[in-house]
C-alpha cells in the first residue's frame, strides 16, 4: 500500500512514471511528425507535377494542338493558341487545388495536444487534492538516536 512505502520510494516511482510519460509523449510527437511529413511530401509532389506538366505542355504540345485546331476546325491561329493555353491553365489549376487540399488535411499534432491538455487537467485535479505532507501527517516522525 502507498501508506506503507517510504517517501523515497514514492519519489522514485513518481520520477519513473514522469520519465515514462515524457518518453511516450515524445514518441507520439515523432510519429505524428512522420505522418505529416509524408502528406507534405505527397502534396509537394503534386505541385511539382502540376508545374512540370504545365511547362511541357505549354512548350511542346501547345503548338501541335493549336495547329490541329487551325487545320481541322478552321479557327484563326490566335484563337486556336488561346484555347490551348486556357485548357492547360485549367489543368494546372486543378492539380494545384488537389495539392492544396492535401495540405489542408494535416493533423497538426492533434493527439499530442489533446494528451497535454489531459495532463494539464489531471495536474490541476492533483493540485486540488491533498499534499504529500497531508497524506503522511498520520505517521509518527522519525526520531534520531544519538549514540
Amino acid at each position: 500500500m502507498p501508506e506503507d512505502e517510504s517517501l523515497g520510494a514514492l519519489v522514485a516511482q513518481a520520477s519513473n512514471h514522469i520519465s515514462t510519460l515524457v518518453r511516450s509523449e515524445i514518441e507520439l510527437a515523432k510519429s505524428e511528425l512522420k505522418f505529416d511529413a509524408r502528406r507534405i511530401g505527397t502534396a509537394s509532389g503534386l505541385f511539382a507535377a502540376a508545374a512540370f506538366i504545365l511547362h511541357l505542355c505549354l512548350i511542346l504540345a501547345s503548338f501541335t494542338i493549336a495547329y490541329v485546331l487551325v487545320d481541322a476546325v478552321g479557327l484563326a491561329q490566335w484563337l486556336a493558341f488561346l484555347i490551348v493555353t486556357v485548357f492547360y491553365l485549367l489543368v494546372a489549376a486543378l492539380l494545384g487545388y488537389v495539392g492544396y487540399r492535401r495540405l489542408k488535411g494535416l493533423a497538426g499534432f492533434r493527439r499530442t495536444r489533446r494528451s497535454f491538455q489531459t495532463l494539464k487537467g489531471s495536474e490541476q485535479a492533483s493540485l486540488d487534492g491533498p499534499t504529500a505532507g497531508q497524506i503522511g501527517s498520520h505517521r509518527e516522525p522519525v526520531r534520531e538516536t544519538v549514540p
